[in-house]
């Protein structure tokens, strides 16, 4: 299984959540979120099913940012595979 991340765009209000679409191949699969500061998280599965904070931070799932392009972390994947298999 194959996943990556696109980060949607984000909302002009202040504070707003970051948001990325979660695709394996080409089939998205997952919407996360983070707050602004990465304290609060969690995943919107596009079959329904929600969870909050689906491993550690916010920073235990996701890699780069910045000038780096985001990745989905080991930890991410290893979740992914375990929930898409339930």
């Amino acid at each position: 299984m194959e996943f990556r991340i696109e980060q949607k765009e984000r909302s002009a209000e202040p504070f707003s959540e970051y948001c990325y679409y979660i695709f394996r191949g080409d089939l998205l699969i997952a919407e996360y979120w983070h707050d602004h500061r990465g304290d609060e998280h969690g995943i919107r599965f596009t079959d329904g099913r929600k969870e909050k904070w689906p491993i550690g931070r916010s920073s235990d799932f996701l890699n780069g940012g910045g000038p780096n392009p985001h990745t989905l972390s080991k930890k991410a994947v290893d979740y992914l595979k375990r929930r898409l298999r339930d």
